[in-house]
């Protein structure tokens, strides 16, 4: 099961992330290695093209193999041809990258990418639920990252649901051992979602489908990366000093996942919902209400079951 969606949280662009979970998914095809880039979220157009630069470079070191890099700048000015060569390019993407910046900026535009020129405000979600359901990966880092998930880190205590790609999660970004109360609060404010604390380097994985019975799963892996090596930003990347991807529970409770760790969750009718933890190294997964040993040892198995 490959994941479709990719949420995370960087310094800077440290290969383990970039180059195996982001570049490598376009390279893997043999007719179509496109990257499609989206500073959307970042201001002026000079933020966007420093977004960009951010990114570029790393990109132009694959273009030996064959990697497509492309990227589309938000502009008040747009043309209605400029938004259907957005969409060609969304829908055709083998990966595509949802920047940095301010959440709701990103979601203004990207909602009025629909909303201005085709009357259809929900373009762009739907857009990117046809790539999930097609296999493709989208992912996201800080403001991107937010976006996919179902509701904002820094949102009011009534703020709208987001894109909501990766269901019922909610993330914190650049997260750090000074946030943990935040952490708390977002797992008492958001009972129903699993939130995540990703620090510099680290993220999500996530793919979704259905069990035999019917139900709707969804897989989530933690990712860490330590491969960053410039002595003047060891500060900045907190998984070399030994920070997890915190996850609190609404009742206090957390957990600490290492890379390779995974949280299998089981959607009922009702909003009722189980989950199971693996950690790779063990052959048996966790109940996670309990967080007990049970008689789970695949993925496989708990599908067949639900």
């Amino acid at each position: 099961m490959r994941p479709t969606e990719l949420v995370y949280s960087s310094h800077d662009r440290c290969e383990y992330l970039h180059r195996e979970w982001i570049v490598q998914r376009a390279l893997e095809s043999h007719d179509n290695k496109s990257i499609l880039y989206l500073p959307m979220s970042s201001g002026a157009r000079g933020d966007q093209e420093y977004s960009w630069g951010t990114f570029s470079g790393y990109f132009d070191r694959c273009r030996g193999w064959g990697l497509e890099p492309h990227v589309f700048f938000w502009d008040d000015d747009l043309s209605v041809e400029s938004a259907r060569a957005f969409f060609d390019i969304l829908r055709g993407a083998q990966v595509v990258i949802l920047g940095g910046g301010r959440t709701s900026t990103g979601m203004d535009r990207y909602r009025a990418m629909g909303g201005r020129f085709f009357d259809n405000p929900d373009a762009f979600v739907q857009t990117l639920r046809t790539r999930q359901a097609e296999g493709r990966l989208t992912a996201g880092f800080s403001a991107g990252a937010d976006q996919l998930c179902q509701y904002s880190c820094d949102g009011g205590e009534h703020s709208p649901a987001l894109f909501g790609l990766v269901r019922d999660v909610v993330v914190r970004l650049h997260y750090e051992a000074s946030a943990e109360g935040h952490m708390h609060h977002l797992a008492r404010r958001h009972p129903g979602c699993l939130c995540f604390g990703l620090p510099n380097d680290s993220g999500l994985a996530s793919v979704t489908g259905r069990t035999a019975h019917g139900n709707e799963f969804q897989l989530l892996q933690a990712i860490t990366d330590n491969s960053w090596d410039r002595p003047d930003d060891a500060h900045h990347i907190k998984t070399r000093m030994g920070v997890k991807v915190e996850h609190p529970y609404a009742d206090g409770r957390r957990w600490g996942f290492n890379g390779g760790d995974a949280i299998l969750r089981v959607f009922y009718a009702g909003d009722a919902w189980e989950a199971w933890v693996k950690r790779p190294e063990l052959p048996f997964f966790y109940e996670y209400g309990s967080q007990n040993e049970c008689r789970y040892t695949d993925v496989g198995q708990i599908l067949w079951d639900r």
